[in-house]
């Protein structure tokens, strides 16, 4: 009789049966229900066989029953196992210490790696990394996630135009972007520069050119500023015919930087009541242990009593020598805030407004542009709210290449 199906897990002994007839005994046991298999006759009053651990129970008021003697030879199965691996104790806390100290070494930063950059910056790099405690032997949960590293390290070193990190089991991969300042390639075709609006010349500084204007000049939009014509030598000879006196002319692109006061009229609208979000600085931790959607609180398992929550959440694998486990250990940060609801007076509005406005014409125009004075030309209350118009002086670089046409 072959072994039955799942007997290994639950487990299974071996009984010696000495008597009379001992194979009856068997029939009896299967007549009860219990489950024999493997039965041998060792000897002409010996029978051996195989019965579940759970049935070892009614053998035994079996055999009082009868005048059968009962012996146990073999024990096999996972519980056995499992009991003999218990009683092995130095060997047990060997493999959790072992286990343990795998799981702690897979969770230490190692290397890191930067790429793609001069070696100057990597050493900038390496000493904001340190700074900010990410080094060889950092314990991995104790960092910030990558993406607050990479906002970090832009902000922290100049010369990095973008960086990307990825974190793989020990290892951080810095990949970098170094700021490449780009010369606008030379026009190779001749140009004039002309006004891009109107405005009065404040300061000219033509690298190329003929200039057309002079400083206080009143320009309007496409007046001519720079002109590529340049005139050549000029025949004085009184002899020569007027063909010959005619002037050359050598084309070139005009180069320079025209500054010009000009204007704009710009709103603004300020509410007097406005709305914001607050933290306290109350916060509490919590700490999890994720597998697929399930979560585990190891650490923090009230909710604090705030009426509102902002959440922060920051996720960290957890990593068994090479292998990236499907556990996470997840850190969360609970801090209280609170919604406010602030006034301003109508001076503040009117103040907040203009910074407002100078701050949208200043990053429409770009870096360069500089404002002069403000005014204020209109202003108004309407439902809570302060309306502004205003009018603002700019002084800003209004030259722009415009191709000339030779003709034939």
């Amino acid at each position: 009789m072959r072994q039955v199906q799942g007997t290994f897990f639950t487990g299974y002994v071996t009984i010696v049966v000495k008597g009379n007839n001992p194979e009856l005994f068997f029939q009896m046991c299967t007549k009860r229900g219990i489950t024999v298999w493997n039965i041998r006759k060792l000897e002409q009053d010996t029978c051996e066989g195989n019965i579940k651990i759970a049935d070892i129970k009614e053998v035994r008021k079996l055999i009082r029953r009868t005048e059968y003697k009962l012996s146990f030879t073999k024990r096999k199965g996972y519980p056995f196992l499992y009991k003999r691996f218990i009683r092995k104790k130095p060997l047990l806390v060997a493999l959790t210490l072992s286990i343990l100290l795998a799981l702690f070494l897979s969770n230490i930063l190692w290397k890191i790696e930067i790429t793609n950059v001069p070696k100057e910056i990597e050493e900038k790099i390496e000493k904001q990394l340190d700074r900010y405690g990410i080094h060889r032997g950092a314990w991995i949960f104790s960092l910030e996630s990558p993406n607050t590293i990479q906002q970090k390290l832009v902000e922290d070193v100049p010369e990095l135009l973008w960086v990307g990190v990825d974190q793989k089991g020990t290892t951080y991969y810095l990949e970098g972007v170094e700021k490449v300042i780009v010369k606008e390639e030379q026009r190779s075709g001749p140009r004039n520069l002309i006004a891009t609006k109107k405005g009065v010349i404040k300061n000219m500084y033509v690298a190329k050119g003929q200039p057309m204007v002079q400083v206080n000049d009143y320009v309007e939009q496409g007046d001519l500023l720079v002109s590529g014509e340049i005139n050549g030598n000029e025949d004085k000879s009184d002899q020569e015919d007027e063909e010959k006196k005619e002037k050359a002319v050598d084309y070139v692109a005009a180069e320079g930087e025209i500054t010009a006061q000009t204007w704009y009229e710009v709103k603004a609208t300020v509410p007097l009541q406005y709305n914001y979000e607050k933290l306290t600085g109350n916060k509490e931790k919590k700490y999890f242990l994720e597998l697929g959607d399930f979560r585990l609180p190891i650490w923090g398992f009230r909710n604090p009593d705030f009426d509102a929550i902002h959440y922060e959440i920051n996720e960290k694998p957890i990593n068994f020598l090479r292998w990236e486990l499907p556990i996470k250990i997840v850190d969360t940060v609970l801090s209280e805030k609170k919604y406010l609801q602030g006034e301003r007076t109508q001076e503040e509005a009117i103040k907040l407004g203009i910074k407002q406005a100078k701050s949208d014409l200043l990053l429409e125009l770009g870096p360069d542009a500089k404002i002069l004075s403000e005014k204020v030309l209109h202003e108004s209350m309407d439902h809570g709210k302060v309306k502004l118009t205003l009018y603002l002086t700019v002084e800003e670089n209004i030259a722009r290449g415009q191709p000339i046409n030779q003709g034939d």
